[in-house]
């Protein structure tokens, strides 16, 4: 049985190259060539696109998603769901998220990645139950990094538990691409003594490992990789698609894609590729390989970040002192993964201990929220001396999260009733605001443009 292959192209390809900017027009353009290929799935929303989409594309994501359907006859589509943070930044009410996937199902989605920042499997129970509910297919996540406490022990217990909860596949998401060759050889060869899913391996290639990372993994058994065709590959983003086929043709573990299709569709994407080259969305810096990465830890997306926080307080030169007080943030925090929403937070907070010359002098209302327990249970013990320092002798909580949050979506239903048309317009203003009241009321004025479609 050959390796199965996600095709990212169409959101985390655009998402970790040119920050999720490429159309609806532009997704459909090669669809029809990549639903023939033989993937597995191609990885279409979740992430980053529906806040582009809201925030500076002026399109509807679920349009976007209802599209894509349209025209992918053979091919499961997948998105990338943040557990009880859904695609927004703060947890929701057990009812918005289930709300969420059950639109998600009915609108074209068949896989829903889960993942949870911190690993906490509490917040990822109300979304996979809806997942279950709704028919879908469920993968849950593990948000890789390393530290003292990020063992394959901690890997493979955490598996065992995914299993229970009735997951159908465990993605490792390695979202910085710091995962070395022989580390994902001893993970993937646990996981695969210890839990009966399937085993799938996102990476980047930031640090400039990612391809020997994947040969190791498909030597250890992984079942699924993530790859983006070539015009959306390398750099920030994953290995190349037609690569790896390539590398795997003959051998036991041959993908056997359809190359003419996969030359097709590549042909259709790289004039887009290079419109964005053209006018500097695409910096051509994120294609360079950052073996930095590996010393660091910090996600590609995190460091770009960074740099612009630096460059704004006039603080260029202090970004060797920020990256080297990331890892102290981190470890004073309990080690959580430098995933979104953790990767800003730990990544603000060391670039306030540097500017300000004293640690935790200035601190953010989300560090003071996770300090409280509210993002869930911090993968090992916070620093009590760092946590006294900052909320003093408040209490922290040690139940899931979402358990104080009220029921949401009937609330928002009647307040947006004259401008919302559907549940799906509910659920964009739940998790964007005013960036969606902004969308939807210029929609409803006719002064957004149609969606050019591509006739299935």
């Amino acid at each position: 049985m050959g390796v199965k292959i996600v095709e990212t192209c169409l959101r985390d390809g655009h998402q970790s190259l040119f920050a999720t900017r490429m159309n609806t027009e532009e997704v459909l353009t090669a669809l029809k060539e990549l639903d023939n290929v033989g993937y597995h799935a191609i990885e279409i929303w979740g992430g980053a696109t529906f806040d582009a989409c809201l925030r500076f594309l002026n399109e509807d994501p679920w349009e976007r998603l209802r599209e894509v359907r349209k025209v992918c006859k053979k091919t499961k589509l997948q998105m990338l769901f943040r557990g009880q943070n859904i695609l927004g930044y703060r947890h929701y009410a057990d009812d918005v998220v289930e709300k969420f996937v059950e639109k998600s199902i009915k609108n074209g989605i068949d896989i829903i990645r889960i993942f949870d920042a911190l690993n906490d499997i509490r917040n990822l129970e109300a979304a996979v139950k809806a997942t279950k509910k709704y028919g879908g297919e469920c993968q849950i996540a593990l948000s890789y990094t390393t530290s003292p406490v990020h063992t394959v022990e901690y890997y493979v217990s955490l598996a065992k538990e995914i299993e229970k909860l009735g997951a159908d596949s465990i993605c490792i998401k390695d979202m910085a691409g710091v995962m070395l060759p022989e580390d994902a050889y001893k993970l993937i060869s646990e996981l695969k003594k210890n839990t009966k899913l399937p085993i799938e391996l996102h990476s980047h290639c930031t640090g400039g490992i990612c391809e020997m990372t994947y040969r190791r993994a498909i030597d250890a058994g992984v079942d699924i990789v993530d790859c983006a065709l070539s015009p959306l590959s390398g750099g920030t983003s994953q290995p190349c698609t037609e690569s790896l086929n390539a590398a795997l043709a003959g051998t036991e573990f041959d993908p056997k894609l359809n190359v003419e299709m996969l030359n097709a569709a590549s042909a259709k994407l790289m004039p887009i590729k290079q419109k964005y080259l053209d006018n500097g969305t695409l910096n051509p810096k994120v294609l360079s390989v950052n073996p930095n990465i590996l010393k660091y830890q910090v996600p590609g997306g995190m460091l770009s970040n960074l740099i612009s926080q630096l460059k704004q307080q006039g603080a260029s030169d202090k970004l060797d002192d920020v990256l080297k007080e990331v890892p102290n943030v981190r470890k004073d925090m309990g080690y959580p993964p430098l995933v979104t929403p953790l990767s800003q937070m730990v990544g603000t907070q060391a670039v306030m201990n540097v500017i300000t010359g004293e640690r935790y002098k200035m601190v953010p209302k989300e560090i003071n929220d996770y300090l409280h327990g509210k993002y869930g249970k911090s993968p090992a013990p916070v620093d009590e001396d760092i946590r006294k320092k900052i909320i003093g002798d408040d209490k922290v909580i040690t139940y899931r999260p979402a358990d104080d949050l009220k029921p949401e979506f009937e609330g928002l239903k009647a307040q947006y009733k004259d401008i919302a048309k559907s549940d799906e317009d509910v659920l964009s203003i739940a998790l964007f605001g005013d960036v969606a009241i902004k969308f939807i009321k210029q929609r409803n004025e006719d002064l957004i443009p149609t969606v050019i479609k591509v006739k299935a």
